[in-house]
């Protein structure tokens, strides 16, 4: 089956028992050092990466620049294709519990050491073994052997039948390290990929630094360095990319993005995957009662909050926005519009009829709209009784508590997955590496999510993800706000820069300045 034929990740359903093979991406030879690149495209951003491990890292700051740093086994396009990245094809085979991937020749890491199958099992047994709290492991968790025959071939062999794990291995949570960096560890400080562009300097709180791969086996990186700087105002990072001390700027303010005109600046408007979610940890205080998280659930106006903190960019969701599998908001919750009655009934069920306080997290400096969110949703939950006690933290804060399910509720920005498996089974599954995390799970879901991840009949899948939906919304497991834009903006000297839907900056490897 020819790779164009996974065009908007769905269709990978069609691929098990079928071999797909491609060309390698790029017309340099691997291994070949290059010496064609020039100039320094700085980047302005308001957050700084938290760490460097790609196996671990949340944070969309650490998951941009990590992308750029290290290569997986496949990639995924600006159109949301599945194409090599260090595999060059696969095939699967029996029954689709078998893997085969066939590996790129000559390819070398940053630090000069041949790449082969031998760093790919390690790095998948790293993200397998629960020790390292590895937040894909869940999405690999059928593979139950791996077997090296050969420098350039993997041999995955999984328990059940895996649809989506191609586009789980296409995600940076899934890189590629080196066996020896596995070994000693070394990669935690100084980072050491296969990527386009090798780790220079951190400064932290001030700027990272990288420099072109120029053994590269993708086409000659065009940018000599790429230099991350925190500018924690928004409005700040326009002033500069005015002023061309920063050439491309990541906007998350809709007002500002609006407010970017002339002056020779570009502003790239993408619909993003991503969400934004009133995340319910059920498993603390009031929330453990399903009616007390119905009753935020049909107080809420969903747009209210999108036009008060967004100005209405994006659109109201309900949990998947995978786009062949993207749930109706208004199909399968218990109030599409808010109904106070009604949350008023839940809460004397809940046996608190005059509410209750649950402390929420809140997040400022990764993007612009969370404490607007998170205000919006508190003065509409007023009406009822129900206070929310928002506790507004910086972003590394934020993320330590988010990931020790220290909160009864958050505001958070999530990213969305073009496979609805590897966007949630994670979080909602029982042995998911973030069910602590998303505070909710039950049989039923782990059933469906199996169901799910086993058929490879799209109509099926779609009626599997249909029921995973009205049992997350049932239950009232979080409350899905809205999906929203992605803005990057650019001065008149980049050239070929290209907006990825899941906010990724890979495409920097192609970018080029004047």
């Amino acid at each position: 089956m020819h790779r164009r034929s996974l065009r908007r990740l769905p269709l990978v359903a069609l691929a098990p028992a079928l071999a797909v093979f491609a060309a390698l991406v790029g017309s340099s030879a691997a291994g070949v050092a290059t010496s064609s690149a020039s100039g320094k495209l700085v980047v302005g951003r308001t957050a700084d990466i938290d760490q460097f491990d790609p196996h671990k890292a949340t944070a969309f700051q650490s998951v941009q620049t990590l992308q750029l740093i290290y290569g997986t086994l496949v990639q995924l396009t600006s159109s949301l294709d599945i194409v090599p990245d260090l595999a060059t094809s696969w095939k699967f085979s029996d029954g689709a519990q078998t893997l085969t991937f066939q590996l790129r020749k000559n390819v070398k890491f940053h630090n000069g050491a041949g790449f082969d199958s031998t760093d790919v099992k390690a790095s998948l047994n790293r993200i397998l073994d629960p020790a390292t709290a590895a937040v894909a492991r869940s999405n690999l968790s059928p593979i139950t052997s791996i077997d090296t025959p050969a420098p350039t071939t993997v041999v995955l062999h999984m328990n059940t039948p895996d649809v989506p794990i191609l586009a789980a291995l296409a995600d940076i949570n899934t890189a590629i390290l080196s066996s020896a960096d596995v070994a000693s560890g070394s990669f935690i400080k100084n980072p050491n990929g296969t990527g386009p562009f090798k780790f220079d300097k951190w400064t932290p709180g001030q700027s990272l630094d990288l420099s072109a791969n120029t053994r590269y086996y993708g086409k000659p990186v065009k940018l000599a360095q790429v230099q991350f700087r925190i500018i924690p105002d928004e409005s700040s990072i326009v002033s500069a990319l005015r002023a061309n001390q920063v050439q491309l700027g990541l906007i998350s303010d809709p007002l500002v993005a609006r407010q970017v005109k002339g002056g020779g600046l570009k502003v790239y408007r993408t619909p993003s995957l991503n969400y934004h979610v009133l995340q319910l940890n059920a498993r603390r205080g009031p929330l453990t009662k399903q009616f007390a998280r119905l009753a935020i659930q049909c107080t809420l106006n969903r747009k209210e909050v999108l036009d008060s903190a967004a100005l209405g960019e994006g659109s109201v969701i309900g949990p998947i926005t995978s786009p062949a599998y993207r749930s109706n908001p208004n199909a399968d919750r218990p109030c599409p519009t808010p109904n106070l009655a009604k949350a008023k009934r839940f809460l004397k069920a809940a046996g608190m009829p005059e509410g209750f306080t649950i402390q929420t997290i809140v997040e400022t400096g990764e993007y612009a709209t969370a404490v607007n969110e998170a205000q919006s949703a508190q003065a509409q939950l007023k009406k009822v009784g129900i206070n929310l006690d928002l506790q507004v933290l910086d972003a590394g804060t934020y993320v330590k508590r988010w990931l020790a399910a220290d909160f009864d509720a958050a505001i958070a920005l999530n990213g969305g997955r073009v496979d609805p498996d590897t966007m949630y089974n994670r979080y909602f599954t029982s042995t998911g590496s973030l069910n602590k995390v998303a505070g909710f799970s039950s049989p039923k879901l782990d059933q469906l999510f199996a169901q799910g991840r086993a058929t490879d009949n799209v109509k099926q899948r779609k009626a599997v993800y249909r029921n995973i939906t009205k049992l997350l919304e049932g239950q009232a497991a979080w409350v899905w706000l809205f999906s929203s834009y992605d803005y990057r903006v650019t001065t008149s000297k980049v050239h070929g820069f290209v907006p990825m839907p899941n906010g990724s900056l890979q495409y920097l490897r192609q970018t080029s300045l004047s």
